[in-house]
């Protein structure tokens, strides 16, 4: 879209290495209910019936603007972790006199004018908290882009938290959450209160 702007808010899919499975999805594609991963001889009826137009990998590309994104990010703070291609971990320690919301708002917009790319942030008291809050951040319009959970009360998390799969969470993900599930523990605030002693048996 950054290269042809023509696509924007049409339904566009990337496909994986021989153009087999979706592995980056517009937010219109998610509307229609394509999955990640999803195999592309699936999709030809929802194709033919809702324009989505599919792009071969550019991996060479891809690098070369998650380049471009990392050190524009790298310009925010003296401490960078780049986690992956897509993300990275800023630290903000002694960041007080700034809003932190703020400062992710200037991040983003930084970002979209260097770049042409949208991006969310999300700013929490450890890397766990930091990545649901960019989750929370991307799912929900109210936040503009950028969720700070330390600027939240105790009650405001839980009550988010509560709305949350337990799926969401850093390290827990596809394979665990169903057995999570089972065990009782559906959302994010499921997770937090569990008893520690309980999980580890």
């Amino acid at each position: 879209r950054v290269f042809n702007p023509k696509l924007e808010g049409r339904p566009v899919v990337v496909l994986s290495n021989n153009d087999g499975c979706a592995v980056a999805r517009s937010n219109e594609v998610k509307a229609l209910g394509v999955k990640m991963g999803q195999p592309w001889f699936q999709l030809k009826d929802l194709t033919k019936k809702h324009g989505i137009i599919a792009y071969s990998s550019n991996y060479a590309l891809y690098a070369d603007m998650s380049n471009r994104v990392m050190s524009i990010l790298g310009m925010f703070s003296p401490e960078q972790e780049i986690y992956s291609i897509d993300e990275c971990f800023l630290d903000l320690t002694g960041f007080r006199r700034c809003s932190h919301s703020g400062y992710g708002q200037r991040i983003r917009q930084r970002i979209k004018q260097w770049t042409g790319l949208p991006v969310c942030v999300g700013i929490g008291s450890t890397k766990t908290l930091a990545k649901l809050a960019n989750h929370m951040a991307k799912k929900n319009q109210e936040f503009s882009g950028v969720c700070d959970l330390n600027s939240f009360s105790r009650e405001q998390q839980y009550q988010w938290f509560n709305h949350i799969d337990v799926g969401e969470v850093w390290g827990v993900g596809r394979r665990l959450a169903p057995k999570l599930h089972d065990m009782g523990i559906r959302t994010v605030l499921d997770l937090k209160q569990s008893d520690p002693a309980h999980m580890r048996s």
